[in-house]
């Protein structure tokens, strides 16, 4: 559990860092980056349900 939230908090400062790129700069390649981060922010949001209900359970 330690690692994903460990792997959320990476992806999620990648995903504040490339949306301000955008939202500042106009840089269009950072938005790119930010939604693929956002995605990917997703999945690992799905996977920590998964584990979090299966902490729960013990």
């Amino acid at each position: 559990m330690k690692e994903l939230l460990e792997k959320i908090n990476a992806e999620f400062e990648t995903f504040k860092t490339e949306s301000n790129l955008q939202l500042e700069k106009g840089n269009k390649a950072a938005g790119m980056r930010a939604r693929k981060a956002a995605l990917e922010l997703s999945k690992l949001f799905k996977d920590f349900r998964k584990v979090s209900v299966e902490e729960s359970k013990k």
